[in-house]
């Protein structure tokens, strides 16, 4: 890993941590364990460190819905298998990755006052849609881009409920996977 990217590792777990406001220069370099000064020796400005966490939570999350789904391919005509894969995704969003999904709500709140990072937002999300669109397009749903956005609204809307929203109770991994499944079955038949 290079020290770009364990600083906004570091800005990550402190913005899940202490929100938006605890999220500066200094705090990332005590987080990461290094001299003071080095996050803003590599990110100039506040914009800079917020664009560079908004970009490795967009590695880190390709990289984890392609191990979610075991491939880096579409998954073929199955979706059976597409939604098997959403369910490990949110699984793991739900307990290992929930760091990452606190930090990615700070840092859209704060897009809403923030044109720059609002750009680095959508953009980053136009890589996960792409995957999701390819996916979906192999499996023959109609419309494959719009379906992918439609699906990674719901499920955005999931995990935040389940983390941070007024949802009354936790969803097991069976009614996680129930409810991708039925979306996952709604969008095959939209057109």
């Amino acid at each position: 890993m290079s020290r770009r990217g364990d600083i906004a590792d570091a800005a990550i777990r402190t913005l899940a941590r202490e929100g938006m406001r605890g999220l500066t220069h200094r705090a990332a370099d005590r987080e990461a364990g290094l001299p003071e000064g080095s996050a803003s020796y590599y990110f100039r400005t506040r914009q800079a460190l917020l664009q560079a966490t908004v970009e490795r939570l967009a590695e880190v999350d390709s990289a984890d819905i392609r191990q979610s789904a075991g491939v880096a391919e579409p998954l073929g005509r199955d979706l059976g298998a597409f939604a098997e894969a959403a369910t490990a995704l949110a699984a793991r969003l739900l307990t290992t990755g929930r760091e990452r999904q606190l930090a990615r709500y700070e840092l859209a709140l704060e897009a809403t006052r923030r044109p720059a990072l609002r750009q680095a937002l959508v953009a980053s999300g136009a890589l996960i849609r792409d995957l999701a669109a390819g996916w979906l397009g192999a499996a023959g749903v109609p419309e494959p881009r719009q379906r992918a956005a439609d699906f990674t609204a719901f499920l955005d809307g999931l995990l935040f409920d389940q983390i941070a929203g007024a949802g009354a109770r936790e969803l097991s991994r069976a009614e996680l996977r129930a409810a991708i499944g039925a979306l996952v079955t709604a969008i095959a038949g939209a057109g």
